[in-house]
């Protein structure tokens, strides 16, 4: 993904603020977690969604029955077998 490319600088202590326009992009906001590695040279950040955030986003999915479920799984299967 090489869309969004912007420039910041490294403050004190090693802080790195992430410009708006990114946290908005990547839907982070303020009090998220991340996690820092090194790869190759590079500086890499993942972020890791908010347990809450998550469940509120799945509700929609949850909310589907046993049975719906099944049947859908069914036609997924016959249409595999053909």
């Amino acid at each position: 993904m090489a869309g969004l490319v912007v420039e910041t600088r490294v403050g004190r202590k090693g802080a790195i603020y992430i410009p708006k326009s990114i946290m908005q992009v990547l839907g982070v906001k303020e009090g998220d977690k991340v996690i820092i590695r090194v790869e190759d040279g590079r500086l890499v950040l993942e972020f890791i969604p908010d347990p809450f955030t998550l469940a509120v986003d799945i509700r929609a999915w949850a909310e589907t029955s046993v049975e719906e479920f099944e049947k859908e799984s069914e036609e997924e299967q016959v249409a595999w077998e053909d």
